[in-house]
Order: C-alpha cells, then sequence, then structure tokens
C-alpha cells in the first residue's frame, strides 16, 4: 500500500520500471487524469452551490457533505488510477480493470434522484 502511495509523488520511480513507451500513450493517460479531476472539482463546486444557495438544514448540508466527499474520492481515485496505467503502460501489460466509473455514475445518479425527490418534497430550494 505504501509503495503505492509512493509511486503517486515521485514519478521518476515509474520511469525505472519497463521501458520507455510512446510518448502519446502517456499523455493519454494524463488527459484522463485531467478529466477526472475536473469531474472532482465539479462535484466540489456543486456541493459549494448546495450549501451556499439551498435552503432545507440537515438535508441540505448531508447532499453537500456527500459531494464534498465524492469530488474528493474521485481525485484520489484518479491519482492512483494514473499511477497504476503509466506503470502499466510502460510496463507493456494490460490497463488496471476498473469499477470506479459504473460506481461514480450510480452515486451520481443516485444524488440527483434524492435532490429531485427533495425538491418536489419541499425540503430544499425553498
Amino acid at each position: 500500500m505504501i509503495s503505492s502511495i509512493r509511486t503517486w509523488f515521485d514519478p521518476s520511480d515509474s520511469n525505472r520500471v519497463g521501458e520507455r513507451p510512446d510518448y502519446r500513450f502517456s499523455l493519454a493517460n494524463e488527459r484522463t487524469f485531467l478529466a477526472w479531476l475536473r469531474t472532482g472539482l465539479a462535484l466540489i463546486g456543486g456541493g459549494l452551490a448546495v450549501a451556499q444557495f439551498l435552503s432545507g438544514g440537515i438535508a441540505r448540508d448531508a447532499l453537500a457533505l456527500a459531494l464534498f466527499t465524492l469530488g474528493g474520492l474521485v481525485a484520489v481515485r484518479a491519482l492512483d488510477h494514473w499511477a497504476r496505467s503509466e506503470r502499466a503502460i510502460r510496463q507493456g501489460g494490460e490497463l488496471p480493470p476498473s469499477r470506479f466509473p459504473a460506481v461514480l455514475a450510480l452515486l451520481v445518479a443516485f444524488g440527483a434522484g434524492a435532490l429531485v425527490a427533495m425538491v418536489l418534497a419541499g425540503i430544499v430550494g425553498t
């Protein structure tokens, strides 16, 4: 676990593994990482918007906290996936599988449904 976290902060470590790949693959991996970071930032921004502009007390706070937490998890997961993918690319292996996109999509859909239910029930947005 610790060695995995170390690869997040030491890019030279991945340069010592395997062979130098075509730089386009590394750049594509980096673009994917940046897209995940944008997703995390959007979730955090949504949490800020909920906390600032909706009324509703506990329901509002719970939704904002959930968005903040999910945004942070997306950022950490993006970093981990980038590091594992970079290592796999350099070693000529399979890219690491990930269920995270499906889990994230389901959580966002659930959150949207919960927000719709709260608005219709008059819990938030009044």
